[in-house]
């Protein structure tokens, strides 16, 4: 028997990765919302990884009560990450996974390409994730992982974002028929990750990438219950950063209206 394996969040995402965890052969100890993380920490002192699986909202309030035994343990798997996140808590450097497959309620899960994974326990969830069937692959360096999270950050606002502003749809309609649009939004939230990351990303290549993410799974639908929100947080982090985001803030207008 393997080392056991901590996952704060049970929800879609977090039932994967436990699931993952168990075929490779970890006992996986769950964290629900009414437990105290404390008494957790003190009754699995040493897991393998503590994996963090909550929604993006939750993240910031988790990590400030992470437990000083788990916290060079950990592994966050949230969208919308970047590492001003991370070392907002003063973690100087996770396991951070970029999750490329979705899992509805009662439905098997859907992948769209291969999940990166980087730091100390990558190859734990790699692995775990491979046990599933699921495609995963670990990465050489935090360059690379900040680069696909700023991929996927793009990937998924655009198509949020996006799909408010058309009505909805999939991703190839939404590029096919609707390209200026998507591409204002893209530009958008490019101009916001350069910023929240502070240096210039290269616009092509970065939009070459999400363009691959859409032929990975064509019919997936732009925007869930999450997407307003997702459009909310950019436009207050946009003006904490003073981002002009003409795009955002005229389909935040019409989406408030």
């Amino acid at each position: 028997m393997k080392d056991p394996v901590a996952i704060i969040g049970i929800g879609e995402i977090g039932g994967v990765i436990a699931r993952g965890m168990l075929r490779a052969g970890h006992p996986v100890y769950p964290v629900t919302r009414d437990m105290d993380m404390a008494t957790a920490a003190q009754q699995i002192p040493e897991p393998t990884v503590v994996v963090l699986a909550v929604a993006e909202k939750d993240l910031h309030p988790t990590l400030e009560q992470i437990p000083t035994r788990w916290r060079d343990r950990l592994a966050l798997i949230q969208n919308e990450l970047l590492p001003r996140d991370w070392q907002a808590h003063d973690l100087d450097h996770p396991t951070v996974a970029s999750i490329w497959f979705e899992k509805k309620p009662g439905q098997d899960v859907k992948v769209v390409m291969p999940s990166p994974a980087q730091g100390p326990h990558a190859g734990t969830l790699v692995r775990a994730l491979e046990a599933l069937e699921i495609p995963a692959r670990e990465l050489r360096s935090e360059t690379e992982l900040l680069d696909e999270l700023v991929v996927k950050n793009l990937y998924i606002l655009t198509t949020n974002i996006g799909g408010l502003a058309v009505g909805g749809g999939d991703v190839e309609t939404l590029w096919r028929d609707h390209r200026e649009t998507a591409e204002a939004v893209f530009d958008d939230v490019l101009a916001l990750q350069e910023a929240l990351v502070d240096q210039s990303l290269d616009r092509d290549a970065l939009l070459e990438r999400m363009l691959a993410a859409f032929d990975g799974d064509p019919a997936h639908k732009c925007m869930g219950r999450s997407a307003p929100q997702r459009l909310q947080r950019a436009l207050e982090m946009a003006r904490e950063q003073g981002v002009e985001v003409a795009t955002l803030a005229a389909i935040g207008e019409r989406a408030g209206g």
